[in-house]
């Protein structure tokens, strides 16, 4: 498997701590069947400023520990950059990252809302050629109350990426049930783990594919595979036509 959101750097944002804790973050994604992860540090939330140059310093540092500790996994440059107006700019500058320098950028919303400057943001993302993938749409309170506004930017070209915890209900039955909604309804293209540490914000990826297949069979879990695949590869990844979820739907799950 490959994990395309991971903050498995050491001492970089709320994930690991120090090189031991990244370590323990490795052994138990290679006993998931994790063999590539792409590290993800926070960039621009609150307090973590973790630009281009940095991570890619900080990811050979981690891959050169790895193969000194014997493990068998691959860390790949990426980043999880908080939306904001000059998000375009910060990738023109060079502070922005792209998952494995590809075309596809992860976005992360607060937790509570969108963006009114989303729409347009993500439209002069995709002018300059990349690709924005929302992160863990299933957790923003606006989008589960409106999921029209989820809908309306899958449709227009964006990406989106649920957590492996989700999927499993690692974060509630109701977080759980919107997120098999998103899958349903062609609004979401990969699971990634968002793994911050070996404890209460784990990898989840193996519970979340199981889920996967037992609810929609092989083909499911082969199309997220082979997605997050596609995407450290910079190849266009296969996507269904977004459906509508509707509100009063929703809420008959509970």
């Amino acid at each position: 498997m490959i994990d395309l959101h991971c903050h498995i750097l050491p001492g970089v944002d709320d994930g690991a701590e120090d090189l031991s804790a990244s370590i323990r973050m490795a052994k138990e994604a290679v006993r998931q069947g994790i063999h590539t992860i792409v590290a993800t540090p926070h960039h621009l939330n609150n307090q973590y400023e973790n630009p281009k140059q940095t991570v890619i310093e900080r990811v050979a540092e981690l891959n050169q520990a790895l193969v000194k500790e014997k493990i068998d996994l691959k860390i790949l440059p990426g980043q999880e950059t908080r939306i904001y107006g000059e998000l375009v700019e910060g990738f023109e500058s060079g502070e922005i990252l792209a998952v494995n320098e590809s075309q596809y950028v992860l976005v992360e919303f607060s937790s509570s809302h969108v963006p009114r400057y989303t729409e347009k943001l993500f439209y002069d993302l995709q002018m300059q050629g990349l690709i924005p993938v929302i992160v863990h749409p299933e957790r923003n309170q606006q989008i589960i109350e409106q999921p029209e506004i989820l809908y309306q930017l899958v449709k227009k070209g964006a990406l989106t990426q649920v957590t492996a915890a989700s999927v499993f209900g690692g974060f509630g039955k109701k977080i759980k049930g919107f997120t098999l909604q998103l899958i349903e309804a062609n609004l979401t293209h990969f699971i990634a783990s968002d793994a911050h540490n070996t404890t209460n914000r784990t990898f989840m990826m193996s519970d979340a594919f199981g889920v996967i297949q037992e609810k929609y069979g092989n083909e499911m879990v082969y199309l997220f595979e082979e997605n997050a695949a596609l995407v450290i590869e910079g190849s266009r990844v296969y996507k269904e036509v977004p459906e509508r979820i509707k509100k009063k739907k929703f809420f008959k799950i509970f």
